[in-house]
């Protein structure tokens, strides 16, 4: 197997945003991706990612793997390369991930692989009656706003508009997005919809942001939301989080 990038940013910035949920990780290296499903310790977010064959300059796999790595190791030498350095993984004599970056100099490092115990990740089979399309920086500052506030938002969607909403005791924030030609937000009926989810988890996964300028919101009442970043032809990540559910 070696894989070589020309362009380290979307595989540097995904690890990056992955680590921050997922410190090991099971990835999947077919003749058209790379695949990683995780769930994060405390099973409250799962974290869905690919990277396209098409992505690669170089893409030789001799047949379909699994490797199992520290996603903390792999993100911290990922860390080290340079917008125009080469990025190429590979595996050495000791079988262990040999990650280079070449640049002005050429770097090479070994990280050892892991074996990880737990069953084959699988994705849940999710109906959304909410879809939302809008620039990743709205959904950020929206998440920024509530942060301010407290340590749950409220995702409202209505036919024309969607609404993020956070409260405490003293304080509240609504943030109230209406479509324009940037936002649509798309109700199988024509029912509203809410449900409550953690600002600490979705701080961390609107850091998607940094590989696509648009988000996917995708949710429905007291329901897991999912969050699809994609960059065509590329990488997409995406994320689902549980609903936070009051106890009244």
């Amino acid at each position: 197997m070696k894989l070589t990038l020309a362009e380290p940013r979307f595989l540097k910035e995904s690890i990056i945003i992955i680590s921050d949920l997922v410190s090991e990780g099971r990835f999947r290296i077919t003749k058209d991706a790379i695949q990683l499903i995780a769930m994060d310790p405390a099973n409250v977010a799962m974290v869905l990612f690919k990277m396209l064959s098409s992505s690669f300059t170089e893409y030789k796999l001799e047949k379909e793997v699994d490797i199992g790595v520290n996603l903390n190791s792999l993100k911290q030498v990922l860390r080290r390369s340079g917008p125009s350095d080469l990025i190429s993984l590979e595996f050495d004599t000791q079988n262990k991930l040999k990650v280079q970056l070449k640049g002005r100099a050429t770097r090479t490092f070994s990280l050892p692989l892991i074996e990880l115990e737990e069953k084959e990740q699988k994705v849940p089979e999710l109906k959304f009656p909410v879809k939302i399309m809008a620039p990743s920086e709205v959904l950020n500052d929206a998440i920024a706003d509530a942060d301010i506030v407290g340590e749950s938002v409220s995702f409202i969607a209505e036919t024309g508009r969607f609404t993020v909403k956070a409260e405490s005791e003293l304080n509240q924030a609504t943030i109230d997005i209406s479509e324009d030609e940037n936002t649509k937000v798309t109700l199988e009926d024509g029912s509203k919809f809410r449900s409550k989810y953690s600002i600490e988890y979705l701080k961390k996964m609107i850091n998607g942001s940094k590989i696509a300028d648009s988000v996917a919101i995708n949710f429905s009442t007291d329901y897991p939301l999912r969050l699809d970043y994609v960059a065509i032809d590329r990488v997409s990540l995406s994320f689902i989080l549980a609903p936070r559910v009051d106890n009244d």
